[in-house]
């Protein structure tokens, strides 16, 4: 089976492991600090603090902005639960955003118009990898400064979009709020963990507290006794990422370049293949952006019966991700959704990733073919 998804671990890391293992230092220590070292020289960019999921660093991200219970939050249904959920953890409202007809990411326009005096943070994916137009999302904000008297709280979600790039930067380092995750099967693994880029140092250093407990770990002796934590200000979790994680992490960072030239390649070979082919379109990129390809997403008709055809050539395909605002937990925030209505039938996603051979790319182009032109 040609698998949609894969876990990318170096050779080394099972000796990296065995050495942090047997150090007897395994929490958060050395391998957390040099580990957010290569991060901030990788993406260069300073204020990265590493964390046990994305989940957690979306969760903390809300928290730092000091919301109101019971303020709006505009999001997208087209993605993990976990982009969301973190809204009703804070004790906010969602209120749903339609999706890009041609991209899957979040619909701007729509977003513009659901702007209230009660909303005050926006939460969106870079769906499969492809980033979302920036420049307009910060257009976006002065509109809400202007109209409102306040300035909408950016937060991306950037789970799908290690090594994505929006005019020569990348994505996570465009002055917002940005949470990756570094779970099994993204791009960059630690096994589990994630990643909070944060705009400022003061923002930087409040997260680096809340992350554990609030609890200030250069200054943690209280008198004579080492163990003893000084005065917490404000309470936070246990957000952090440990020595065991890190260590995967160091060792499956100096691939991250070459298995993107895979996975792009992979996404090249499919743009030029499927173009024009009769009932299937490839979603867009927008201008001055490179896609992390974490999904190749297409719009096929019956979709439903494609995705048991490819099943049968032992390729899997899937939509990857549910629409969030049908779940009976967010059932008193649901709205009309047009666009995604009309598109959530035909939208599934093809494997592109640095395992894909040039073999295999040119079979999954042949089924898709042969689908089509076998007009299910």
């Amino acid at each position: 089976m040609l698998s949609l998804f894969k876990v990318f671990m170096s050779e080394k890391a099972s000796e990296n492991v065995s050495n942090v293992l047997s150090s007897g230092m395994i929490t958060q220590s050395q391998k957390v600090e040099e580990f957010e070292s290569e991060l901030k020289k990788w993406f260069n960019y300073e204020y990265i603090l590493t964390l046990n999921s994305a989940t957690s660093g979306l969760t903390l991200a809300l928290r730092l902005l000091n919301l109101e219970i019971g303020d709006e939050v505009l999001a997208t249904p087209l993605t993990c639960t976990a982009t969301n959920w973190p809204i009703l953890a804070n004790s906010l409202k969602i209120k749903w955003v339609d999706v890009d007809s041609e991209t899957c990411n979040i619909n701007l326009d729509d977003l513009k118009n659901k702007i209230t005096p009660k909303t005050k943070a926006l939460i969106f994916v870079h769906w499969g990898g492809s980033p979302v137009n920036l420049e307009k999302v910060k257009e976006i904000q002065q509109y809400s400064l202007e109209k409102f008297g306040f300035k909408l709280n950016v937060i991306e979600d950037c789970a799908h979009a290690f090594g994505a790039e929006y005019n020569g930067s990348k994505i996570g380092t465009h002055g917002n709020m940005a949470v990756f995750s570094l779970q099994a099967i993204k791009h960059l693994t630690t096994g589990d963990g994630g990643l909070i880029f944060l705009p400022n140092r003061e923002l930087y250093e409040r997260a680096k507290l809340l992350r554990w407990y609030g609890i200030d770990r250069e200054k943690r002796s209280n008198g004579k006794d080492f163990r003893m934590e000084g005065d917490i200000v404000e309470w936070g979790y246990k957000f952090h990422m440990n020595d065991i994680n890190a260590t995967i992490g160091l060792s499956n960072l100096p691939y991250i370049n070459s298995n993107l030239e895979k996975i792009r390649d992979n996404a090249k070979f499919y743009d030029k293949e499927l173009k024009g082919v009769d009932s299937l379109e490839i979603c867009s990129q927008i201008p001055n952006s490179i896609s992390a390809y974490w999904l190749y997403t297409i719009k096929i008709k019956n979709k439903l019966k494609f995705i048991d055809f490819m099943k049968d050539k032992n390729i899997m395909v899937s939509q990857v991700h549910n629409r969030n605002d049908k779940h009976s937990c967010v059932k008193e925030f649901q709205v009309e959704l047009p666009i995604l209505d009309r598109i959530e039938d035909k939208i599934v996603c093809i494997p592109v990733g640095w395992w894909i051979t040039e073999i295999d790319r040119k079979y999954i182009v042949q089924c898709i073919r042969e689908f089509v032109g076998n007009s299910y």
